[in-house]
Parts: structure tokens; C-alpha cells; sequence
């Protein structure tokens, strides 16, 4: 029954009654790397039922780039409660990097590439690229035409800031499970002080592509690749 809802793609997640998460499935890890524990929590204690048990509510819920139509909480106790999420049915994107897939390579590399290209655009002539990196994160894994293209789609969006500062850092103490195995995570915020935004999913579909999960919000852009060195 644990390997169901491990592989189980709707998010199930369970909260101590201080909102600290107790267990996670596959998917609800990838959510929670998009979205604050609290905010789960939050919904688990919105539409938790009135007494021990368990009640599905019927919702239109959007949670980044998630849609979900239900929800089901539950409790047998005062200390834990269960939360799981069901998604809304899309069309299935091909998601082309595999474990064995991509080159390693240095990451500051590819940022400073893209960086350059982006610096001697019209638009951004007189903005200030500004990095942050963490020099001990080593080369991994990373499909990199399919990369460079989605860090310039990012940069684009930023386009005409006087600032733009990419910060690359080691994400300490979390992990994604990708086929039973835990793998690092390796942040990328991108953030500037102009935010032009678009109605298209041309950065979400580049970055489901490959593995990475992203999150958008004005002025900032945060990807978070796996870290696959093998």
C-alpha cells in the first residue's frame, strides 16, 4: 500500500498538529518545492471535517502552476493530519532528461554564457548583472541547449532592469526522489527590479522538459534542478 502512494501522482502529505510535515509521496515533493509548508497546511486546517475522519471537498484550487479540483483531509488523532490533493486532468508534456541523460558540466559556464548574450541586448545596455555563486557546487548533469534555453527565456523576462542578480546555491538538506533514489537539489534565482510578464508557459514547459522545477512570482524567478553527478 506505501509503494501506491509513493507513485501515487496527486500529491498526499501528513502534518504534525504544529504543521510540521511528517511524510511526503513523490509528488507531494515536488509541490512543496514550489509551494511554503504553511500554505498546506493552511488548506489541510481549511478544510479539515469537524471531527475524527476523513472529508473530501470538491474546490477550484491553483497552487503555482498546479491546478487541483479536490481535496481530502483527514485525522484519527490530535497530532497528525493528512492532506492529499487531486489534480486536474492535462495533456501530458514530454519530459525528455533521464538519469543517464544531459553532459556534465559547469553550471556557471552556461550562466555566464547566457549572461553575455543577454548583457549587449538594447534593452538591457545599461543593466547590472550581478552573481552570486556558491564555487563549491561541482559539474553535474544538464541537458544544455534545452538549459540555455530556458535561462534565456528567464533573463528576457527581466529585460530592461537596472539590476539582475542570478544566485546559484546548494539547497542544504533537500532532496527529490527520482526512482527510489534522493538526489540534491541546486537552486537558481533569478530576480530583477522590472518584470514583464506573459500569458504564454514557454518557461514552464522548457523546465518540465528537463527535470527542473520552477517557480514565478514578480521579480523573481527560482529553478531547481536535480543534482545528477552519476
Amino acid at each position: 500500500m506505501e509503494n501506491w502512494i509513493e507513485q501515487d501522482l496527486n500529491p498526499f502529505m501528513t502534518f504534525s498538529s504544529s504543521g510540521k510535515i511528517g511524510y511526503t509521496n513523490n509528488e507531494a515533493q515536488f509541490l512543496l518545492n514550489r509551494i511554503p509548508c504553511k500554505q498546506l497546511f493552511d488548506i489541510a486546517m481549511q478544510y479539515a471535517p469537524i471531527t475524527f475522519g476523513f472529508d473530501t471537498s470538491y474546490i477550484d484550487l491553483s497552487l503555482g502552476n498546479y491546478k487541483f479540483y479536490a481535496v481530502t483531509v483527514g485525522y484519527s488523532d490530535e497530532e497528525n493530519i493528512s492532506l492529499k490533493l487531486y489534480k486536474s486532468i492535462t495533456t501530458k508534456k514530454e519530459n525528455i532528461f533521464q538519469n543517464n541523460s544531459g553532459e556534465m558540466v559547469n553550471i556557471f559556464t552556461l550562466l555566464d554564457l547566457s549572461i553575455s548574450t543577454n548583457s549587449i541586448k538594447p534593452s538591457n545596455l545599461k543593466t547590472k548583472f550581478i552573481k552570486k555563486y556558491d564555487p563549491s557546487i561541482p559539474e553535474f548533469k544538464i541537458i544544455i541547449n534545452e538549459f540555455l534555453k530556458l535561462v534565456n527565456l528567464i533573463y528576457e523576462r527581466f529585460s530592461g532592469s537596472s539590476n539582475i542578480t542570478t544566485t546559484v546555491k546548494l539547497k542544504v538538506g533537500e532532496f527529490i526522489k527520482i526512482n527510489n533514489k534522493k538526489y540534491s537539489l541546486i537552486s537558481v534565482e533569478i530576480k530583477g527590479d522590472k518584470f514583464n510578464k506573459h500569458s504564454d508557459t514557454s518557461i514552464e514547459d522548457n523546465a518540465y522538459k528537463i527535470s527542473i522545477i520552477e517557480s514565478i512570482d514578480n521579480h523573481h524567478i527560482n529553478l531547481n534542478l536535480p543534482l545528477y553527478i552519476e
